[in-house]
């Protein structure tokens, strides 16, 4: 919860610099590779210069074989519109996951931090509504996984 608290603030903070646009709020849907989970999240973007865009998000990965998980990321992402419609996006930046294991004698539970890296692509279906998916690999200690992000996104 502070986390996301946190994210809010952060975007808050930016946006009193940004122009009007630049500010998006999007949620999505995460598939992480390792344990096969699914995940809902929310991702917040501001664009304080031309092209050059940050992405913090939160993911809440559902329990699946006993285990569920929590991500905190922070991307940066170039944008490159190849129309007035479509863009795509290489990204890169930090990430920070909790692990929860649930077992038969209790719960334990694991932090990691570490990188990600990937692409991503963004559809303008109206005017200030987008699609976007994003496919990245995660580099954290002993879980490296690949995460694919489908989602939408309304821009201010």
């Amino acid at each position: 919860m502070y986390l996301l608290i946190a994210i809010v603030a952060l975007a808050t903070a930016f946006g009193a610099y940004a122009e009007a646009g630049d500010i998006s709020l999007g949620g999505q849907f995460a598939y992480a590779s390792k344990n096969s989970m699914a995940g809902l999240g929310l991702q917040v973007q501001f664009e304080p210069v031309t092209n050059l865009r940050f992405a913090p998000e939160f993911i809440y990965y559902f329990e699946n074989d006993g285990m569920s998980a929590l991500n905190a990321n922070l991307n940066v992402h170039y944008v490159i519109h190849t129309s007035s419609a479509f863009a795509i996006y290489p990204l890169a930046g930090f990430t920070y996951a909790h692990f929860k294991f649930d077992h038969i004698v209790g719960d334990t539970s694991k932090d990691r931090c570490g990188a990600n890296i990937g692409v991503g692509a963004q559809y303008r279906i109206k005017e200030q509504l987008y699609f976007f998916t994003e496919e990245r690999f995660q580099i954290l200690k002993n879980w490296n996984q690949s995460v694919t992000v489908l989602g939408l996104k309304y821009t201010f």
